[in-house]
């Protein structure tokens, strides 16, 4: 007999499925910024984004913890389309500010969906992700301003991120629990 736990019915908790994807895909594409990065020998580019893909990763079991706490059935999603073909560290980092503000507006639609629905739980637990995503745009805004400026200098991208606190704030503080504990 197979236990089942009800169904997502709600926009909300549609657009909270989604979301695990969209975290977990996004994960995935930071692993591959961060290997590409590796394999130029930019270990301190590496190390930023092998990071971040972490976070990403705790970010979607945040949201399964969520889901399992309000006893709604989660699945667990396949990645989507990852990209692994670069020809610049300016290109990887402008194609994560990208991903960042997509994320931003997804967190968005969750949190207006869960308002329209009159979810006010689930309206307060957006918040945390909001605040999160303002800061992670500004983080990697901040870095595409400072790959421009590099320009074919990537080493002084290397020397920013060894010298400055970029997305190292340590544990995210106040971030909803995690599945199986934040990695």
């Amino acid at each position: 007999m197979a236990l089942t736990k009800k169904e997502p019915r709600s926009k909300f908790y549609e657009l909270l499925q989604a979301q695990i994807h969209n975290e977990f895909n996004a994960s995935q594409q930071y692993i591959a910024l961060a290997v590409w990065f590796d394999n130029e020998d930019l270990p301190q580019l590496a190390k930023h984004f092998y990071k971040q893909s972490v976070e990403e990763r705790n970010h979607a079991m945040a949201l399964v913890q969520y889901m399992l706490d309000r006893d709604h059935h989660v699945e667990i999603p396949g990645t989507g389309q990852v990209r692994n073909d670069f020809s610049s560290p300016l290109e990887l980092i402008e194609l994560a500010l990208e991903q960042e503000k997509e994320v931003a507006a997804d967190i968005s639609a969750l949190a207006k969906a869960a308002r329209a629905e009159e979810d006010y739980i689930s309206e307060q637990f957006t918040q945390w992700f909001l605040k999160e995503q303002v800061e992670e745009i500004s983080q990697m805004s901040t870095l595409v301003t400072v790959a421009r400026r590099a320009g074919d200098n990537v080493y002084e991208i290397e020397k920013f991120l060894h010298r400055e606190a970029v997305g190292d704030a340590g544990a995210d503080a106040g971030m909803p629990p995690v599945a199986g504990g934040a990695l």
